[in-house]
């Protein structure tokens, strides 16, 4: 480029990136006035865009945000799925706890908690005092729980066992994840209708439905820019203006979004709940604003690891299992509270890949076992109880060792999306599974 021709560029934009789009999106619109013409003379439209390519559609493509592709449709519902995946592999014994019960004080001599420390339950369950700031919703009915879960995977590998809950299958073969499934289910929605927020697209969205990456809405915009400035926003659209492509309505639909998510991440956000500073607090007060903004969010995922506690479990006095409850309670409270009423519209649900063994190991910790602990928190729920089958923590009752998964992590997933978000036809998003309801959702 000479020196002149790179100050003609210079001069179209408030730096080299956007200069080049505006630049670009020039030629594209005199390109097409003299396609126009052109068709006029008997150019068919085909021929037209067979000699100009996708010259839009790849120049946007390495631009935008994470992203497929995003939907112009209204939001149909506002009511939000919150899926959190504990990963490691929580001890829901600890968690959840079974009261005075002798066979579970035997097996951890170290790691129990005593009955006089729990937070009141039902009458067979106490919470971890840690969960202190769950407590007023649990005892208000907006957070349950079901013990015992399990998968069709029983290899205690946490790579096969996350890709078996992820999948919703028991087969391999099935390519798509159990949310990407469930979003087809619900149907189109807005350019926020499914979000991850982190670095990456988790399993369970993995699909050809649309759906964004985000780490916070601030990050919600051309890679790089300090902003989307209203010049080059008009020549990205040009970009895209008159091509017969598959992508090219749903990638408008994106560019001119970026505008709502640019004003959206400029207005201050005014919690009103103190969240503890981190990442999973931030991810999680992040959705809880955009739930309150109304923007058509239905599902949205976020990953918490440091589960696998081998070692230094710990009991109510200290430990890695208190540490890490601590901050689940207390940002998990801070997102109900920050709801407020709209809590309502809301089902949070977490999921672990497998529980731990019931006897505690020679390292104050668990190991790898098989039943499960899934928390729930929201509106329209069975609240302030413990849900599913409970087989007990009697030798003759165990699962090798571990607690037996008595209930069917994709019947609690099936009751949610049928009771609290109108599928209609769960078998679609489980297709290997026949869902029974638990009782978890009025």
């Amino acid at each position: 480029m000479t020196q002149s021709n790179f100050e003609q560029l210079r001069r179209r934009g408030p730096n080299l990136t956007e200069a080049a789009i505006r630049a670009q999106a020039e030629t594209v619109t005199s390109d097409l006035a003299h396609q126009r013409d052109r068709w006029r003379r008997g150019f068919t439209r085909r021929r037209v865009i067979a000699g100009v390519g996708g010259i839009g559609v790849a120049a946007l493509g390495t631009q935008l945000v994470t992203t497929k592709y995003a939907f112009a449709d209204p939001a149909t519902s506002t009511r939000t799925l919150v899926v959190i995946f504990l990963r490691g592999g929580m001890d829901g014994l600890s968690v959840i706890v079974p009261t005075n019960d002798a066979n579970l004080r035997q097996a951890r001599p170290n790691i129990g908690i005593q009955a006089g420390a729990l937070l009141p339950g039902d009458s067979r369950f106490g919470l971890h005092p840690a969960l202190a700031p769950l407590l007023p919703f649990w005892q208000a009915g907006k957070m349950a729980a079901v013990q015992a879960v399990a998968s069709p995977d029983v290899s205690r590998s946490h790579f096969q066992a996350q890709e078996c809950l992820e999948r919703g299958t028991k087969t391999s073969a099935t390519h798509t994840g159990w949310l990407d499934r469930t979003l087809t289910a619900m149907g189109p929605g807005t350019t926020f209708r499914a979000i991850a927020e982190g670095d990456s697209t988790p399993r369970s969205l993995i699909g050809i439905e649309p759906k964004l990456v985000l780490n916070g809405i601030e990050g919600f915009a051309l890679a790089g820019w300090d902003g989307v400035r209203d010049k080059t926003m008009a020549a990205l659209q040009a970009l895209y203006t008159g091509f017969d492509h598959p992508a090219v309505a749903h990638a408008m639909t994106t560019v001119k979004a970026l505008s709502s998510a640019r004003k959206l991440a400029e207005t201050p956000y005014q919690t009103t709940a103190e969240y503890p500073g981190g990442g999973f607090p931030d991810r999680l007060k992040d959705i809880a604003r955009l739930v309150k903004a109304k923007v058509g969010l239905r599902v949205a995922t976020i990953d918490l690891g440091g589960w696998d506690m081998h070692t230094g479990l710990g009991n109510v006095d200290g430990g890695e299992m208190r540490n890490h409850l601590d901050e689940l309670g207390k940002v998990l409270g801070a997102f109900a509270t920050d709801l407020g009423p709209q809590l309502d519209d809301v089902t949070l649900v977490t999921m672990t890949e497998f529980g731990r063994r019931v006897s505690e190991n020679g390292n104050s910790g668990t190991d790898h076992g098989h039943g499960a602990l899934m928390l729930l928190l929201g509106g329209g729920l069975m609240g302030g109880q413990v849900h599913g089958r409970w087989p007990g923590l009697a030798p003759s009752a165990l699962d090798n060792g571990d607690l037996a998964g008595a209930n069917d992590y994709r019947d609690v997933l099936g009751e949610v999306l049928e009771r609290g978000f109108g599928v209609g036809d769960v078998k679609k998003v489980f297709p290997d599974h026949t869902y029974s309801r638990i009782g978890v959702l009025r």
